[in-house]
Formats: structure tokens, sequence, C-alpha cells
């Protein structure tokens, strides 16, 4: 009887057969999957300087070896294994300030032990400097690219292990290279590797480090049903979600903090009516409509549109909540969808979504010139002219520029419907 009690009262070992390692700008993560809660104790060391992470009842049924430490302080990991006990030592190239959070089961993981070590000299945060509007010199239009997800958030899942949070960097990689080569743009990313920035964070620098007059988030959609499919964009709503599936995508995306194990104090606790009420004052909500409404006009000639619709939706996505920045989040396609999957995991169509985005922004830009940018130097010098952009209409043109389409058919000598890309019109006075 005794010796049955025993049995029954022995605490069985749990196992970790998954460590991951992720590393952002100004510290590293190591994320220790778990199949139950665990106790655990960590030590800071120094001379030389190391982590000791205790973990009781547990077994490490993984090859710390396999981690790449590569551009972290981490120089060396070892593992000891003890009677009742795992023993897990960071040997550093530097003191670090560590941190752990015991995170519970939210889709797609189980429980995770996040241990984090913060640089005691944190990489300084890349800016773009502040505009001189005064200055005399033509301002360029910052643009932040954020690429959704990352680090412990993957996003939605593809065909054949294609992760959102690799696909949506490779394509803002791409928009950023491109607006840095157009006249009068700048861009910069939000994020630009393998690690998850905070959706508050996220609005934070873009607007108050880089000074950004535009926001573009970037995703790549997921469904049940796999035959869904299409590109779409959406803006920050007042009133609601335009569409069950705004709702949907909107909550998902907000679910992201608690998906990456974001710390109580970094999450978002902006009040939502306040904001909105800033932005209806303010008129950026109706400035990120129309800049939505150019970005799906060019990407509309590339992929296809979600329900043929080429309309702007809305919903109340955390990560627009910025009041004083034009805001748009973008779906790219369907990661569920095999073919959109593949054309997702193809440079080529990376470059041409990337092509139709930055194309979208500077017909923004033209028409929406900030005073003293770079822009609006270009409509006062071209006073009453416009060049005809790929995907301009006459009637959009002419809404653009508030006349008639009558009025502008009739001083340029236009007789039918052709226009020529690279031609330049005569805007007649409104």
């Amino acid at each position: 009887m005794a010796v049955g009690m025993l049995i029954c009262g022995a605490v069985q070992a749990v196992t970790v057969d998954s460590v991951r390692l992720h590393r952002a700008p100004d510290h590293t993560r190591i994320v220790f999957d778990l199949p139950q809660p665990v106790e655990h104790s960590i030590d800071k060391l120094a001379n030389p300087d190391r982590i000791v992470v205790d973990l009781p009842d547990t077994e490490l049924d993984f090859d710390m070896a396999t981690l790449d430490i590569s551009d972290s302080p981490i120089t060396g990991i070892r593992v000891g294994q003890h009677p009742g006990m795992t023993r897990v030592v960071f040997d550093l190239s530097e003191a670090v300030r560590p941190r752990t959070n015991l995170l519970k089961p939210v889709a797609p993981h189980d429980w995770r032990l996040v241990v984090d070590l913060f640089d005691s000299t944190p990489e300084p945060v890349k800016t773009v400097d502040k505009p001189e509007v005064d200055s005399g010199e033509p301002r360029d239009m910052i643009v932040a690219v954020d690429p959704g997800h990352g680090g412990e958030d993957p996003g939605a899942s593809g065909p054949g292990g294609l992760r959102e949070k690799d696909v949506v960097l490779q394509i803002a990689k791409k928009v950023k290279a491109r607006i840095d080569a157009q006249p009068g743009m700048k861009a910069v990313l939000v994020r630009d590797g393998d690690y998850y920035v905070p959706l508050a964070e996220r609005r934070r620098i873009a607007r108050q480090d880089n000074h950004a007059d535009v926001f573009i988030s970037i995703h790549a959609d997921a469904f049940t049903d796999p035959r869904a499919h299409g590109a779409s964009v959406f803006a920050l709503s007042n009133r609601g979600a335009t569409s069950a599936r705004a709702r949907y995508l909107a909550e998902m995306a907000n679910e992201s903090d608690k998906v990456a194990g974001v710390y109580e104090e970094e999450k978002d606790d902006s009040n939502l009516l306040s904001v909105l009420a800033d932005m209806r004052m303010s008129g950026s909500m109706a400035h990120s409509l129309y800049l939505g409404r150019q970005i799906l006009g060019e990407m509309g000639q590339i992929t296809r549109l979600h329900g043929g619709r080429d309309t702007v939706e809305q919903a109340a996505f955390v990560v627009l909540k910025e009041p004083e920045m034009v805001s748009v989040l973008v779906e790219t396609g369907f990661i569920s969808n095999k073919e959109e999957a593949r054309n997702l995991r193809s440079s080529a169509h990376q470059d041409k979504l990337a092509r139709s985005i930055v194309a979208g922004v500077e017909r923004y830009f033209r028409t929406h010139p900030a005073p003293g940018s770079w822009f609006a130097a270009q409509r006062s010098h071209n006073d009453g002219q416009y060049r005809i952009q790929p995907g301009d209409t006459l009637s959009g043109i002419a809404r653009r520029h508030q006349v008639s389409e009558q009025a502008l058919r009739s001083v340029n000598n236009i007789q039918d419907d052709r226009i020529i890309v690279g031609q330049t019109l005569v805007i007649p006075q409104s």
C-alpha cells in the first residue's frame, strides 16, 4: 500500500521537445514549448557573464546546438541533465537583463516559457529625420511599411509550410526598395527581421520615431475555405466592421500581441473612441479610404480582388489606430488558397504586388501632397497640367482635379476614352 502511494505521488517529468530563438533589435528571445506549465528559476551571473535557467521536473529532448545564436550576445549554450531538473546555461559576450514570461495556450501554440535577454547597449533605433517644412527645400513624404506578425506570431499558414510572417516581410522589403527609388518618397520598415513588434509599438515607430505621413501594414489572408481568394485593403472603422470577414480579420490581427507574448505594460490601452473622434476631426480616415482605393485600383491590374470588388473595407484594426497618420492594411492574397500561395511564394509576383502598392501610394501623394513636400513643389511647378500615370482614366483624373470630364476632353481635344501613359493633359480651371 505504501509503495503504491509512492508511485502515485511521483512527479512525471515534463518533456520539452521544441525550442526557438528570435533575435530582435534590442533583445534575444528564447522560447521553450511546453505541454503544460512548469516551475522555473533564472539567475544572472558575472565573471564571465552568463544566464542560468533551471527547469525542475523537466527533461530537454532538443538539441540546443541547432539554434542560430549569430547576431546575439549568446556565445554558447550548455545543458545539464540533473536528477529532477534540467539546467540551461547561456554563455554571453556581454551582460544582459533577463526576463521570463510563462504564456498560456493560444493558437497555434500550447504553453510556452519565454526567456528574453535584453541588450545592455541596445542597437540604436533606425529613424528618419523629422521633416523641416520651413527649410526651403522640398521634403520627402515618409511611408512606414509594416510587415505583419513576426517572431512568435507566424500569422496564417499556407501549403508547404508557407508562413505569412515570412511572405509579408519579403513583400515589405520590396515595397521599401521601390519607394526609396522614387523621387519625393522615403520608406522605413517597422520590422526588418523575424521578430515581433507589439501593435502599439508599430504605430509609435511609424509616427513618433519616423514622422510617417502614411502607414501601410502588409498581410496575407487565410480562411477555412481554401477556395477563398483575392487581395483587399482595409481602413479603420468608427461604426463597426463593414462585413463579417472584415470583423473576423480585425479580431485575428488584434490577437497578435497575445500570440506573440507581449508583456502587460507593452499592450495597447488607448481609448479607441477618443482616437476615432480625433481622426474624424483631422480627416485621416477619409484620406485612408482614398489611399486604399488608389492601392486597390493598382492591385486589381495584377491580381484578383476579393469578391471582385474595389471597395475599401473597414474594421477596428488596432494597428491602424494612429489619429495623425493615414493608415491602411493590405491583404495581398489568401495564403490558404493553393494558387495564391504559389503566387505569394513567387519573387516575381511579390515584385508585382510591391509595384502596385507603391503606384497607389504615389497616386495618393500626387493628389494629396503635404505642404512643403516634393510632391507639392511638383504640383506647383506643373500647375494646370497633369502627366498620365499607369491605371489613370479620364473620369478619375477629372474627379481628382475637381473638374468635369467634358471640360477635360474639350480643352485637350480628346474625342474618345483613349489616353496614353506619359501624355501631359491641360487641367482647365474648375
